[in-house]
């Protein structure tokens, strides 16, 4: 191996020395954030805040990090102990509210890097992740977080340094409020990486009160290993793209299966939003200019007063 190729291939001594002063809040311990857990402490980040509100149950055993003997306790806690596990020296908080109104300013500014694993199938988690998004937005602090759909893991960032409005503007002020709990997610998840698989599944299965999204293994573990490479690089000081993206169903089809499954994600994906009602369409998929400009038409013709964005203010 050349000098050349070993360089590239071990982490400098500069940045190690960053790694192991940074401090990272891993907001939801679950089957995101608990991916990200044991990854970060192998690579020597020894600062960590863990706060999710979740006991582990029977089935997040198909794709978190715990055993049967983890069952009922909660997930910051088993992700300390798995720390402590790796590196009795590590520091780890515990905080077993959550994310929440009351500690998400404190939470964030004790943080250089964020780690956003909230989950966003109940309302309460969705508020949860807005709140932290906000907060990381106010203080500008870079946050990374992921999205698992079928065999489709996209990881994103957003520096919040540079990045003036959460969620790159999808979401209006108040429209947590406003929309219902689909509505905001699909307004919030990349759209543009929702395989033709998610389409399928979410066509079956919104249509039944009792609906709970299934998530796979092969997605949510993926964002260990890409958050450990995604939080180096924002602790050495560069940048990221917004969107990185694997889907790990689609890398392992044969060249003719791959572009059939590239042409029936445009048909899935038609055929979703012909399921969904029209006024749920619009407000979960429109084009962020398009939805801003029709919800501030709307609130003018109401003689409503327009909130402004924290960019605007």
């Amino acid at each position: 191996m050349t000098q050349t190729a070993h360089s590239t291939s071990r982490i400098p001594d500069e940045l190690q020395e960053r790694i192991s002063r940074a401090r990272l809040l891993i907001a939801g311990c679950g089957s995101i954030g608990g991916a990200t857990v044991q990854p970060l402490g192998r690579m020597g980040y020894r600062h960590f805040v863990l706060a999710d509100v979740g006991t582990y149950e029977l089935n997040n055993l198909n794709r978190q990090n715990a055993t049967v003997d983890d069952l009922g306790l909660n997930k910051a806690s088993v992700g300390a102990r798995l720390l402590h596990g790796i590196n009795p020296h590590v520091g780890a908080e515990v905080v077993s509210d959550g994310i929440t109104e009351a500690n998400v300013r404190a939470l964030v500014e004790q943080a250089d890097v964020i780690v956003d694993g909230v989950d966003v199938t109940t309302p309460s988690g969705l508020a949860a992740k807005i709140s932290l998004h906000r907060e990381a937005c106010r203080q500008r602090k870079p946050l990374v977080t992921a999205w698992d759909m079928a065999g489709m893991l996209a990881a994103q960032c957003f520096d919040y340094r540079v990045v003036r409005e959460i969620f790159d503007g999808q979401l209006l002020p108040g429209d947590e409020r406003r929309l219902d709990t689909w509505e905001v997610i699909f307004r919030i998840a990349p759209r543009a990486h929702i395989p033709g698989e998610m389409y399928r599944e979410l066509r079956r299965g919104l249509a039944k009160t009792d609906y709970s999204v299934p998530q796979l293994a092969e997605a949510a573990t993926q964002f260990g290993a890409l958050a450990v490479h995604m939080v180096n690089v924002l602790v050495s000081g560069r940048t990221l793209p917004r969107t990185v993206a694997v889907d790990v169903h689609r890398v392992a089809m044969t060249p003719g299966r791959r572009v059939l499954d590239h042409v029936q994600r445009y048909v899935e994906g038609a055929r979703f939003l012909a399921f969904l009602p029209r006024e749920q369409a619009w407000n979960g998929f429109a084009p962020a200019p398009v939805y801003r400009a029709r919800r501030q038409w709307a609130l003018r013709a109401a003689g409503t007063p327009i909130e402004r964005t924290a960019h605007e203010r």
